[in-house]
This record gives C-alpha cells, structure tokens and sequence, in this order.
C-alpha cells in the first residue's frame, strides 16, 4: 500500500494543476468527481481518478469536447457516505458542475445518486456495483456490471470451472456491495444443486476472524467465497491458509489490489473483474500501455472503468451535441460502443450489458500478478 500512497502523491502536483486550471479558465468544460483518495481502500480511488485523467488528456489533445478544454475537480469522499455527500454538494454549488463520476464504491456512491437525480445532473460511478446505484432515476449511469451479475458469475465459477459443490461464504455485514455479492452467489450456487454449508458474518474494521474461520473450517467446504474489499481480504486469506482452510478462494472486484500486498497465502484464488490487464483486446492494449507510460504503474480494471467512465460521457457531449445533462443522458442512453472494459450497451435501468473476466493470483519471477482465465457473458 505504501507504493501507492507515494505514487499519488507523486502525482498530486500534477493534478493541482488542472485544479488551478479549472478555477482559472471558466470556459472549461468541468467534470467533477468523488473518490476515495484516502482512507482503508484509498488504491481503488486512486486508480479511478487517473483513468478519468487520462481519458481527459487524450480527449483535449483530441480538441476537447465541442470545442471546449475538459478539466476535472476531484475531491476525497474517503470512502465515506457523509464526506460523499458533502463532495458533490461543493461540486454542485460551488463549482458549479453538472457533470459528475464517482464513487468508486458502492456505499459512497447510493446516498449521492438521489441529489445528483434532484438536481437533474449526471451521475456515473466507474465501479459501484450495488444494484440500487441506478435506482434513483434516469440521471444515474454506471460503467460496470451489477452485483448480481457478479455473485452468479462467482457462483458459476466456482461450480464448473471449480467444481465445487461445497461453498462457505464469509462477508461484511455493514456494507451494500458485500451483501449484495452474498445473496447473489448463494441465489446462484443453490440454485445449481450445490450447497451453501457455512455463512458466516463481520463487521467493518474486524481484523480478527479466528471464530468464523473455526466454523467454516468445521464444515470442510470445497471453495470459500470472499466478497469483500482487498484491505479485508487479506486477513482472512492469511487466517484461512494458517487454520488450514486451503480450499480455493473467490472473490469480487473488490480484491482488485491484493496482489501489490504480496503473500504466498493469496495463491489457489480467483476474482471477478471488469478488466484484465493481459487482455489481448487491442482497445485494452492500447489503454494498458497509455496507463503504464503516462503513471508509470501496471492498470488495474478499476483504472480502466474510470476511463470508460470519462469515455461514455465524452460520447454522450458528442452524440448529443450538447452540454445540457438532459440531452447527454438521452444520448449515453444509445450508446452500444467498444470500450476499452469491453462492448457497452446500456439497459432500461441504465446499467451496462457485458460481460465479467475472471483472474487467477499467481506467482511468476518472485511476484504475484492477476492472470486471465476466462470471461463469462451475461445469460
């Protein structure tokens, strides 16, 4: 975690000036942001930030949007309702924007959609994936798949690719996105003909599991499914492999980082994830390779969903011809399109159809990296 502290940190003048920049020229066209740049899962916000960036970069190399310059206000919701609420509050009045991308997380993200739909302004979070997000009405968008996707897309995994008839499942009860990757995966894997044999719960902040380990552990299940954020992850995955639960794991996108905290323990897992970093799509080449060059770091899918994100409101400005948020969302509402996270159509609720990868942990050369295995597209 230490390296992405001081990468962002690194890379916090360059942001301050186009913040500057912003407040400087009000012909600018302004997107405003919330993210979590600080905080227990500060890497996922981060990363989202610089793939909005880059997408920035090369749409005002391009000539901007309508001829105007694109330039972003980011501010630090810390993964936090509250501090959310207030970000987009600041954006709306003070700066007057109408255009907004965040959170990267679910619980963040769902208390801001009903002001953004109030006020009649765009909202689209790259990576919240709690079905409710969209809910709120037709100013909200999202750029990845929901958690109920994600949960069956685990649960099919885990029964045929795994063979698993035997699932335990440990998650955070607090959280929105956890729950929702539960229910989901449970739904789908009973409903194969496999069994659930242990459920067992957490509260935020928890960093000992040792009782619900002990019970899973009991139970002797085939796979354990994990649908918590990588700050969490890894203690289990240590707590699991020492009571020798060595079953294979799987999570959500929400492991998305676990491999930068490197431990022989996170071998024989498995996630879901809107991108694959060795993706052979040339459209996601060609993103991976811009990333690396521009922050001087591997692109991670949340990286990549917040270009995607940039992207999809950048197409609908052009569609529609218009910076008016009523006319852009009409116009994002047509979008069917590659993208660097793959084909994107949106359905009646405004989430987007397509498909979800799943990534192996492996060690290669002494370091662990997320490989590719294979891509499950919605039924």
């Amino acid at each position: 975690m230490k390296k992405h502290f001081l990468v962002s940190l690194a890379f916090f003048c360059a942001v301050f000036t186009v913040f500057i920049s912003c407040e400087k020229d009000t012909s600018d066209f302004l997107i405003g942001a919330f993210f979590p740049l600080s905080g227990p899962v500060s890497f996922l916000g981060n990363e989202s930030r610089d793939g909005v960036l880059l997408a920035i970069e090369k749409i005002n190399v391009a000539g901007g949007l309508l001829g105007r310059r694109v330039s972003l206000i980011c501010e630090d919701d810390e993964g936090n309702a509250e501090k959310a609420v207030e970000a987009f509050n600041k954006l709306l009045t003070e700066d007057e924007v109408s255009i907004f991308i965040g959170s990267s997380i679910s619980g963040p993200t769902i208390p801001v959609t009903t002001l953004a739909q109030q006020n009649q302004v765009i909202l689209i979070s790259p990576s919240a994936t709690n079905i409710a997000v969209t809910r709120a009405g037709d100013y909200i968008f999202r750029a990845c798949f929901i958690d109920p996707f994600q949960g069956v897309v685990g649960a099919e995994f885990a029964y045929e690719s795994l063979r698993s008839r035997r699932a335990a499942i440990l998650y955070d009860a607090d959280a929105a996105y956890n729950i929702g990757l539960a229910e989901a995966f449970y739904n789908h894997f009973t409903e194969l003909g496999a069994e659930v044999v242990s459920i067992e719960v957490y509260q935020s902040g928890d960093e000992d599991f040792t009782a619900q380990i002990r019970r899973i552990r009991a139970v002797n299940p085939d796979v354990v499914y994990l649908p918590n954020y990588y700050n969490d992850v890894i203690y289990q995955v240590k707590q699991l492999r020492a009571q020798g639960v060595n079953c294979p794991l799987v999570g959500g996108d929400g492991w998305d980082g676990l491999v930068d905290i490197g431990t022989d323990e996170i071998l024989n897992t498995f996630w879901s994830s809107g991108f694959a970093a060795d993706t052979s799509d040339p459209w996601g080449v060609t993103f991976v390779k811009e990333f690396e060059a521009r922050f001087n770091r591997p692109a991670t899918q949340y990286a990549a969903l917040g270009y995607d994100a940039m992207m999809i409101v950048a197409d609908g400005v052009r569609n529609s011809g218009s910076f008016d948020p009523a006319e852009i969302k009409e116009a994002i509402l047509k979008i069917s399109r590659n993208y660097v996270t793959g084909t994107i159509r949106f359905d009646p609720d405004r989430n987007p159809i397509k498909g979800a990868v799943i990534n192996e942990i492996v060690k290669r050369d002494g370091k662990f990296v997320d490989v590719y295995t294979r891509t499950i597209n919605p039924k």
